[in-house]
């Protein structure tokens, strides 16, 4: 098609992609040009508007390493990274609620027998957790794989801290015969999201605050059942209304006990979906 103008560019992309032979890739980058050219349409984007995107885009991907994912951030504070968990793990009712998966896991983190320290080192108040995995009808999953991840009392997880040659206050367990598992790590603490980098300038330039309210990050596996990605939140969190990346779900949220000897328990129970494959 010569001559194309804006009311007939988007017709002739979409011609031009109609022997795709993915059907599924077809439908989705059907559907992204059209609300795309919508949205330009929408706002008459001036071309100046749209470098400034594509440079936000560029330090985007130029902000992501091994250690951080500045993508996955910016998927974060949109909505769209718990707008797609929602649509995507819906759930019996009574089965844990799953949540965003956050720009700081690491693959391979140190294994801790059930009752060791996953804090490694990290600063913060002491902090014992404990609960038990079980499926949809109550029934013990024995020996479900969990991994644990959080940041320490100043906020930071491990891998922002270049000083450090060593994984903190993240591990992989294995929960026992009846499903049970415990820990000792440190109290979580609310802590902002990186600002350093392109999604602080969007938090910034939207007047929103980059803070996340205190949690662990848990993700819990075992044959037969659906994987679990989910955080577990601190009840009383100043930040709980208004979670920078929109995780927060009221059956998260858990009490923090301070003991008379200066340790803090935290006991929450999981429950998985079974899966259908």
């Amino acid at each position: 098609m010569k001559n194309v103008d804006q009311n007939t560019i988007t017709q002739a992309v979409l011609e031009r992609m109609g022997d795709m032979p993915d059907a599924r890739l077809k439908t989705i980058l059907t559907s992204l040009v059209h609300h795309l050219h919508d949205f330009a349409r929408d706002v008459t984007l001036s071309e100046e508007e749209w470098m400034h995107a594509i440079q936000f885009l560029t330090r985007t991907g130029q902000k992501c390493d091994d250690k951080r994912q500045e993508f996955i951030l910016l998927s974060d504070v949109l909505g769209l990274s718990m707008l797609t968990v929602a649509m995507n793990n819906q759930k019996p009712p009574g089965c844990t609620e799953a949540t965003v998966f956050g720009p700081f896991f690491v693959e391979d983190a140190p294994i801790v027998p059930l009752g060791g320290d996953v804090a490694q080192g990290a600063p913060g108040q002491p902090c014992t957790v404990s609960g038990r995995v079980v499926g949809s009808h109550g029934q013990a999953v024995a020996h479900a794989q969990l991994e644990v991840w959080q940041a320490d009392e100043e906020g930071f997880y491990d891998v922002q801290r270049p000083e450090l040659h060593a994984l903190q206050a993240r591990a992989r367990l294995q929960a026992d015969s009846e499903g049970r598992f415990h820990f000792n790590t440190i109290v979580a603490e609310a802590y902002p999201i990186p600002t350093d980098g392109p999604v602080g300038e969007l938090l910034r330039a939207t007047g929103r605050h980059p803070w996340r309210p205190a949690h662990l990050h848990f993700m819990i596996k075992a044959p037969g059942f659906e994987t679990l990605i989910t955080h577990v939140f601190r009840n009383g969190d100043k930040y709980l209304e208004s979670d920078a990346v929109f995780g927060v779900r009221e059956s998260l949220i858990a009490d923090w006990v301070k003991q008379p000897d200066g340790n803090t328990q935290l006991h929450f129970d999981f429950v998985l979906n079974e899966s259908h494959d």
